[in-house]
């Protein structure tokens, strides 16, 4: 009898994702629990394996398309079910009925736990004699990098059979081969070569059209949902930083590390959001949930886009505890390794904007939250001390919050107290 496996919610609110790779053709036999095919979710590429043991009757989908929660991944079943005939569809076999128990439908399927692997880059390969001003764009998964390291192959030399060009494990073994004929990138492209005839006409006349990755969708999907329900309020202001990186490098020369200013800032956040709750809370019609834990979001510059990963009960974890965590949760986020839980359920967010150079800006409070920090990078400015202007390092802050929840004046008193443990680190590590 053949099995239809359904596509589980794999992640939290999952309601599709796209095929990246089959690992199981069509045809081959697949032990249960064996990884049978690569999807990639809003925010991660996961291995999915196979409930049941048996022969692959038929793909779901080709690698590239998107399918839903409850939608057929693959059929599994017995060999003797192929022979003479095609693979069957979804419902029925050549020899017999599929199995549509209780794991085939969406709500009831069976748990599965995936192996997180990691998602595509774009490189710009260094050894790729390219026209000045020009450069060639090589996207692949870094699992596909590694075995292209491993087999000697110059990847930045290889033209993408994947989809939008992507280089994939095909790609490399080819041109390992001896004798074969991969195709190459030559030295005046300057993208990507087009993966179909269809890209191609897109691009004719000057212009390109370039169809947004899974988590682009996903971010501008949150993006435009926050800014469109929550009636957004940013108040700008400053610190002088001398104290806070004082303590830093001591800090870090004590225990011989590196202290992400994102541990610092979220420690100085706590004692805040303890004083003003509505400050971590979630508002729910005309509930608003005021949350026991603080589960601070950390945003982290990705290749493929802002990710935000969350450190659990931060209140209860001491500073270097969360400068290990927030370090570990930013090289997770890059390489598109975290779980779900890792990805979501954060009651509170900061947004070191100071890492890529910024200064002050406007964030936009992640949807069920109420409230969103960002830093900015200190540069030398006149503070006033004892009367007298000095020169010191400033941080610019922003602060935007849920004009529904919180109001102008409880925002400053926020911030206040914020500005008030990032000039005195004593107040919030004493704690």
């Amino acid at each position: 009898m053949a099995h239809e496996f359904r596509l589980p919610d794999i992640g939290e609110g999952l309601t599709e994702a796209e095929i990246v790779r089959w690992l199981v053709p069509e045809g081959d036999h697949v032990e249960a629990d064996q990884p049978v095919v690569e999807v990639e979710t809003d925010k991660a590429v996961v291995e999915i394996p196979s409930p049941y043991a048996g022969t692959v009757l038929r793909h779901g989908g080709a690698e590239g398309e998107t399918i839903a929660v409850g939608e057929v991944l693959v059929v599994i079943g017995d060999e003797s079910e192929i022979e003479g005939s095609p693979h069957p569809a979804p419902g029925s076999t050549p020899n017999g009925p599929v199995d549509t128990d209780s794991r085939a439908a969406a709500g009831d399927a069976a748990p599965i736990v995936g192996s997180l692997v990691e998602e595509a880059e774009t490189l710009s390969p260094g050894n790729v004699a390219a026209a000045e001003g020009d450069t060639v764009a090589v996207k692949a998964l870094p699992i596909v990098r590694k075995l292209a390291r491993e087999l000697g192959v110059d990847i930045g030399l290889l033209r993408g059979s994947g989809p939008e060009g992507r280089v994939t494990r095909e790609d490399v073994l080819a041109a390992a081969t001896p004798g074969s004929e991969a195709p190459a990138v030559t030295a005046t492209q300057t993208t990507t070569a087009p993966a179909s005839a269809e890209a191609t006409a897109r691009t004719q006349g000057g212009e390109e059209r370039r169809p947004l990755s899974r988590l682009r969708r996903t971010i501008a999907a949150n993006m435009s949902r926050s800014w469109a329900e929550i009636p957004h309020v940013t108040t700008f202001d400053s610190v002088d930083a001398t104290r806070l990186l004082q303590v830093r490098s001591a800090l870090g020369t004590r225990h011989e590390t590196k202290l992400p200013m994102e541990a610092l800032v979220m420690k100085a956040v706590i004692p805040a959001l303890e004083s003003f709750p509505e400050f971590n809370a979630t508002l729910e019609g005309d509930e608003l949930v005021i949350h026991g834990a603080h589960h601070i979001g950390i945003a982290v510059d990705t290749p493929d886009g802002l990710i935000v990963a969350v450190i659990r009960d931060a209140g209860r974890k001491s500073i270097l505890d969360i400068a290990s965590e927030v370090t570990l949760l930013g090289e997770g986020a890059r390489e598109r390794t975290l779980s779900p839980d890792q990805l979501a359920g954060q009651t509170f967010t900061v947004s070191n904007i100071g890492a890529v150079g910024g200064g002050q800006g406007t964030p936009i409070v992640p949807y069920g939250t109420t409230a969103i920090l960002s830093v900015g990078r200190a540069a030398d400015g006149v503070v006033a001390k004892d009367g007298e202007p000095v020169v010191a390092p400033v941080m610019p802050l922003s602060l935007s919050y849920d004009h529904r929840v919180i109001d102008g004046a409880q925002g400053r008193r926020f911030m206040g107290l914020v500005i008030e443990n990032l000039e005195e680190p004593a107040l919030f590590l004493a704690g």
